[in-house]
């Protein structure tokens, strides 16, 4: 496995890079036997960009054709992926772009023309390369004294573009200025935090050796408190230059004009057509070949390569190695070690070795993955060794390679309800609704089910189904593993373009698990996270708990192969696939008849969090598709009696009013609010100091508040909660074993770099016990309702602490 650091990138780049970060709900549609694969050197993107907008004007949801509108939709989706802060483009760019391309787009992609692309392009690199040189000349010129009462915005997505080069020249010069600023700032605080650090560990040091030399005449063993840190030769921390602000600053543009150079033919046509993509709605989106065998690894949770996590190390140009899948091919073969550096790639037993230094960290990836049982040789710079010019070769038999990372785990809380007697909670995480898309050997309601049957044996009173920043995934799963929860009934309606309604169906005739039961969102929580928040709700089955609403995607996608270059053969066709299209084609309904689109899932009882006023979900992206209602599915509820969520919701209101974290969130959630409404900040040094004295000075407040009572609620809680945690590996095992010993490996099937020895400083500020603010409040309600369940009545049972 190989998987790319993320890193501050251009806008360009963001889109470049394969990622997902909302998973559709996917119908998969799994391309024929018959198809062969185009690399990148043969795709034709000009035919590509027409395919694509024939398939979005016939299958798409909309029914829209690729038309004007959808043209200067794709024009607005082009410049926001390149110019998301606006300030690279001039207003009379944008004007020469919208008289030339407004109208025209559509036209020309159907004609399999994509020079929109190139030539747009061209004007932005024209644009970055200007103004980097303009930062050059305004960081070289050191004429900024931070004096003036100018301000620039924070967020400049909403901003007009400067009208032309002269006002760019302005609007760069308060930019570099208000970065200039900011990187001052940060090193002298930096600097300050490293001199207190300095005096303790002097400090500390000092008082040891004083006790040693007290010790010494005693006859007693002298034990060093110094710990032996191993200094890697040619990688020593002393060799490292701490860069000054402006070589910081410098640095960083430098990368960008790196990154959008590198940007290829290919890299600018796939970034064209996702905007014509996206000019339908916010989750369409085309796949490069490259980029689907990716989606297809993340929905999969396997892939076929060598094991090894990767991060691209910026000095040297190479790709480190941050990590090892336990059991992967490259741990078994065993010469490859972490903090290694490639910088070389052959493919086979014998061959050319190809230099990959200072290649883009997925082109890197592409070279190293391959066929199952094939070899890959890998030219590398040891950890240890004394200097670059010391490499060695290492050979490794790629082979299949399993995920861990991200599948359904859990953890058994054991405690005592206010009576003191034994209580069992059961805590299980899902990340995403992950699927193997055809074969079956992975499935996200089988993992979850082998938690829940486990933690029904270890006999658990109640448990939480914890959906936070889970983006969805695939639709079937989400079904089934709401099954697990509710008897055999409908789960989710959904409408395709036609006006045709289908239902899906949880085919268990009886609920897995039918106790008490809490679903945790948050505003991250989307898609198909959504249908089973939503129909476990309708059903009156679980409490939603969590932020105001969830994401609100209410899309239902399709992956369909974009086929091209059809080859006539004697019986039958082959076709070359150019990737794949992810086209919405459905959007789908709770069972009550409304929609999750755009409004989400409101929850029982909401827990304020700063994500409830910043602007993310589905009503803040391009183009969503509208709300709709529909009539309701004939469903029977769960609960004979009504849950008692007034009860409860007024219970955790009291607590969360007088517990002090959710204090410090509702200060945090004003000042944001006020700072997304002011959207400016000042270039005045001695304004800008005050500022950050008073948020230092609330921060070393706040810091010694919690260090005190985080103390105490360690000491008066000590032995109230043990915590098991549950894997797919151990789930089955006979013993239990405690979360606090299960390593990186064991919960991420990831081997990595030897942690350092953890900070008193930072160890005394770690929630107790684990439990953040909203993982101790939602258990609080749990254990509210188990009470109420068990005493048919209310009991005042969660000490506020």
């Amino acid at each position: 496995m190989f998987t790319e650091s993320k890193s501050s990138q251009p806008a360009a780049k963001r889109y470049l890079a394969f990622f997902v970060p909302i998973f559709a709900c996917l119908a998969v549609l799994f391309v024929s036997s018959f198809t062969i694969k185009a690399n990148a050197a043969e795709a034709n993107f000009n035919e590509i960009g027409m395919r694509v907008a024939k398939m979005l004007a016939e299958e798409h949801y909309s029914q829209h054709p690729y038309d004007d509108a959808m043209s200067e939709r794709t024009l607005d989706n082009y410049l926001r992926f390149l110019d998301y802060g606006r300030q690279y483009f001039t207003q009379k760019d944008i004007d020469g772009f919208y008289a030339k391309y407004r109208h025209s787009i559509d036209d020309e992609v159907k004609a399999k023309n994509l020079t929109a692309a190139d030539e747009i392009y061209k004007i932005y690199l024209e644009r970055v390369s200007s103004r980097i040189e303009k930062v050059k000349e305004i960081l070289e010129k050191d004429e900024l004294d931070f004096n003036s009462d100018k301000t620039i915005h924070i967020s400049r997505k909403k901003e007009k573009w400067p009208v032309d080069a002269t006002a760019a020249d302005e609007l760069w010069h308060r930019l570099i200025e208000g970065e200039m600023l900011q990187a001052t700032l940060r090193k002298e605080m930096a600097d300050k935090e490293k001199a207190e650090k300095a005096a303790k560990k002097a400090a500390k040091e000092a008082e040891a050796k004083k006790g040693a030399d007290t010790n010494s005449g005693e006859g007693k063993v002298q034990v060093s408190t110094k710990i032996a840190i191993k200094e890697t030769p040619g990688h020593k921390d002393s060799d490292k230059k701490d860069l000054s602000p402006k070589e910081k600053i410098l640095k960083r543009y430098d990368r960008i004009l790196k990154n959008v150079t590198e940007n290829d033919a290919e890299d600018v046509a796939v970034m064209f057509i996702k905007a014509i993509t996206r000019s339908y709605d916010p989750h369409s989106e085309y796949f490069s070949q490259s980029q689907y065998d990716n989606f297809r690894i993340s929905m999969s949770k396997s892939l076929k390569g060598i094991g090894a996590m990767l991060s691209l190390d910026e000095e040297s140009g190479a790709a480190e190695i941050q990590g090892l899948v336990g059991g992967g091919p490259a741990a078994k073969q065993g010469d490859l070690k972490i903090k290694d550096r490639i910088v070389k790639v052959g493919q086979g037993k014998k061959g050319e070795m190809v230099d990959i230094v200072g290649e883009k960290l997925s082109d890197i990836v592409d070279q190293i993955r391959g066929e199952k049982d094939s070899y890959v040789r890998l030219e590398v710079i040891p950890a240890d060794a004394a200097d670059s010019s010391q490499t060695k070769i290492i050979m490794i038999l790629r082979d299949k390679v399993d995920l861990k990372e991200s599948l359904a785990s859990a953890d058994l809380i054991i405690t005592k309800d206010a009576n003191g007697k034994e209580q069992k909670i059961g805590w299980i995480y899902l990340a995403s609704f992950y699927s193997s898309m055809g074969d079956g050997q992975t499935s996200t309601t089988v993992d979850v089910q082998r938690l829940v049957n486990r933690l029904k044996k270890e006999g658990v009173d109640g448990m939480v189904l914890d959906l936070r920043d889970n983006g969805g995934g695939s639709l079937e799963e989400a079904i089934n593993l709401t099954g697990l929860f509710i008897p055999r009934g409908p789960v989710v309606q959904s409408k395709n373009w036609r006006g045709d309604m289908d239902e899906k169906f949880s085919r268990n005739r009886y609920a897995l698990y039918d106790g008490p039961l809490l679903v945790l969102t948050n505003r991250a929580s989307a898609s198909a996270s959504e249908i089973l928040a939503a129909a476990l709700q309708d059903y009156h089955r679980s409490l939603i708990i969590g932020d105001k609403s969830t994401f609100g995607k209410g899309t239902v996608q399709q992956l369909r192969p974009v086929r091209t270059n059809r080859i006539p053969l004697p019986f039958r066709s082959q076709e070359v696939t150019n990737g794949a299209l992810k086209l919405t084609i459905q959007t789908f309904f709770r069972i009550s008849g409304g929609s999750t689109q755009l409004k989400g899932v409101i929850p029982d009882i909401h827990l304020p969090s700063s994500n409830d006023v910043l602007d993310f979900g589905e009503g803040s992206l391009e183009w969503p598709l509208e709300w709709e209602k529909v009539n309701p599915e004939k469903y029977s509820i769960v609960s004979s009696s009504p849950l008692p969520t007034e009860t409860l919701s007024k219970a955790s209101a009291e607590r969360i009013g007088k517990e002090q974290d959710f204090v410090y969130i509702l200060e945090d959630i004003e000042r944001t609010q006020k700072r997304i409404k002011d959207n400016l900040i000042s270039l005045n040094r001695k304004k800008r100091e005050v500022e950050v004295e008073t948020l230092e000075k609330r921060r070393e407040q706040q810091i010694e508040e919690r260090k005190t009572r985080y103390t105490r609620i360690k000491e008066e809680e000590k032995g109230l909660y043990t915590i098991y945690g549950l894997t797919q590996t151990n789930v089955d095992d006979e013993k239990l074993t405690l979360k606090s010993e299960l390593s990186t490996e064991d919960t991420t099937g990831m081997q990595t770099a030897a942690k350092e020895e953890e900070d008193p400083e930072v160890k005394a500020l770690q929630y107790p016990h684990g439990f953040n603010p909203y993982t101790r409040e939602t258990l609080h309600i749990l254990q509210d309702y188990i009470a109420i369940e068990k005493s048919a009545k209310p009991v005042g049972i969660s000490a506020n602490k």
